[in-house]
């Protein structure tokens, strides 16, 4: 009996599901990039270029059973992959995870490790001759940005400025305010209710001296800024409709067990599913659980049982450098704030990197 698993797409999801099925069947991990990319670490990776090769981990110390091809998925149906080389991966399931985009350095724009190390190096030269600091976006990644610039640098000033009215909406007020605290006591001016009339004349992460009119008529005086907000999801090789039909944002529509609807052997994980939460790498790998278990269960001739279900209220661990930040995670009782102690425990100190060089093995 064929058992030939391809995964599409090697990021949160789809290396913690190549992983957990390599010893269960014929593991294939689809992505063009030639490393995994721990995008929590690329704003550090950013600002301690000495830091930035902590942040990738490449495939091939992965799987020790299955196979890497490193090519990007131009089309899919129910029984494989069709590839840019003109290849075909023919399957017996098949897993989606190739994610989203975001704005560099939230995300790396190469995807070879030393083009990419050799980008954030340029950005680091660009960013350190800069006194004033621009970040468009008061997301999770706009102020972990201004965390990390303040922290190698605290007397750059930063800020942030958003069209939103409300700083972290859905989130409990007490995580709010105590984040708040934080970026005042970090000297970061947080301008919300305000976007750009015109963009920056120079383009984003290099260096030269602008001023840009808000909104709401005030200027702001820069020297380099970065763009921290617009995600999108990666699932264009599925537009042809030969194995699904996307909604408006791309995504693709699952089952609580995370099949593809309609399919009983094509599953999805992460940024690209239709489920009605925050698209972050813990809900990522918390999907690949459940559908290692329900592959599983049918490679064993066993009915799969696991379910996903997202959680009631938002959960988020934001780091501003590596020793503050805030925190909302799940308790019996509800919604619990996080101390920056705790954050800086979980996430803030090495951003993961401990996790990963367990799964992948130490970073050269």
């Amino acid at each position: 009996m064929s058992r030939t698993v391809a995964v599409i797409g090697g990021g949160y999801g789809g290396a913690a599901v190549a992983k957990a099925l390599e010893s269960e069947a014929d593991v294939v991990l689809i992505d063009p990039r030639e490393a995994f990319v721990n995008a929590a670490a690329s704003l550090r990776a950013l600002t301690r270029p000495d830091w930035a090769a902590n942040a990738f981990f490449p495939f091939e110390t992965l799987l020790t059973e299955g196979t890497v091809i490193r090519d990007r998925a131009v089309s899919v149906d129910p029984g494989g992959v069709t590839l840019a080389s003109g290849e075909r991966v023919a399957t017996d399931y098949l897993v989606l995870a190739t994610g989203s985009s975001y704005a560099y350095p939230a995300k790396p724009g190469s995807d070879s490790i030393g083009d990419a190390l050799d980008d954030l190096r340029r950005t680091h030269k660009e960013l350190r001759q800069a006194d004033k600091v621009l970040i468009l976006g008061a997301g999770p990644v706009g102020l972990e940005l201004a965390g990390e610039i303040k922290e190698v640098w605290p007397d750059k000033h930063v800020t942030i400025a958003d069209p939103a009215e409300e700083l972290l909406p859905g989130f409990q007020p007490a995580m709010v305010e105590a984040l708040r605290g934080q970026l005042d006591g970090l000297g970061i001016e947080l301008r919300l209710g305000t976007g750009l009339a015109v963009p920056p004349s120079t383009e984003a992460g290099q260096v030269g001296a602008f001023t840009v009119t808000t909104t709401d008529g005030e200027q702001i005086t820069a020297d380099i800024w970065f763009r921290a907000y617009g995600k999108s999801t990666n699932s264009d090789y599925l537009a042809d409709g030969r194995l699904t039909t996307l909604n408006a944002l791309g995504q693709v529509p699952v089952t609580e067990s995370l099949n593809v609807k309609g399919y009983d052997h094509v599953y999805a994980v992460g940024d690209i599913t239709d489920v009605a939460e925050a698209k972050m790498a813990g809900y990522a790998m918390r999907h690949a659980e459940v559908v290692a278990a329900n592959i599983t269960a049918r490679l064993n001739g066993e009915e799969p049982t696991a379910a996903y279900q997202p959680l009631p209220f938002p959960v988020i661990i934001l780091p501003l450098g590596s020793k503050g930040g805030v925190g909302q995670l799940p308790s019996s009782e509800g919604p619990s704030v996080a101390p920056a102690s705790m954050v800086a425990e979980y996430k803030g100190t090495d951003l993961f990197t401990a996790r990963f060089v367990e799964q992948f093995g130490p970073t050269a």
